[in-house]
């Protein structure tokens, strides 16, 4: 499995390599980000109306090798490294869909607030998780890209914010579930 990821990674980072326009190489992100802005793995994140500086950091992180991910890792190295502010800015100015996510329940709800109490993901994210610049949005993100971002980060294995690591093993397995029921469907 992981030999075929690898190949369609590397046909679709070629591919990229040879496309003329930012909105040709947006265009081969739909396989894995969505032609509608909603990724059918929802273990892959919403990039449509994510913020630009975020896009761009973690673009660049990818490239980097500060942030890994199987699929996502060798078709940012193989795109060129000024592709990456209009790549960001691209998918930057595309509305945010809607993906229907219900609310979290009042458990949940109730537990994702106690949650952003003691651990402040407003004071970064915003009032309503929308982020800003190069703080991620967060409200209506995928759940499963969520948690697994959220133990990626309290596992260190996602390691290109020390500071989120550190917030995150401030929260319970439970509490981490519950925020990301909360934020999906926020």
């Amino acid at each position: 499995m992981l030999r075929i990821l690898l190949a369609t990674a590397f046909l679709a980072a070629s591919a990229a390599a040879d496309a003329e326009t930012i909105e040709d190489k947006a265009s081969l992100c739909n396989g894995c980000h969505g032609s509608n802005g909603v990724p059918e793995d929802k273990s892959i994140p919403i990039i449509w109306g994510q913020n630009e500086g975020y896009l761009y950091l973690q673009f660049k992180d990818f490239q980097s090798g500060a942030r890994k991910d199987d699929r996502m890792t060798p078709i940012a190295q193989y795109l060129a490294k000024e592709d990456a502010l209009p790549l960001a800015e691209y998918f930057s100015s595309k509305r945010w869909p809607n993906t229907g996510t219900p609310s979290a329940s009042k458990a949940d709800t109730d537990i994702a607030i106690t949650l952003n109490k003691a651990v402040v993901c407003t004071s970064c994210h915003g009032e309503h998780y929308q982020g800003y610049s190069a703080v991620a949005h967060l409200a209506d993100q995928q759940h499963d890209y969520l948690i697994k971002a959220m133990i990626d980060f309290r596992n260190r294995t996602r390691a290109n914010n020390p500071g989120m690591s550190d917030l995150m093993n401030t929260a319970t397995p439970e509490q981490l579930a519950a925020m990301a029921a909360y934020l999906a469907g926020y």
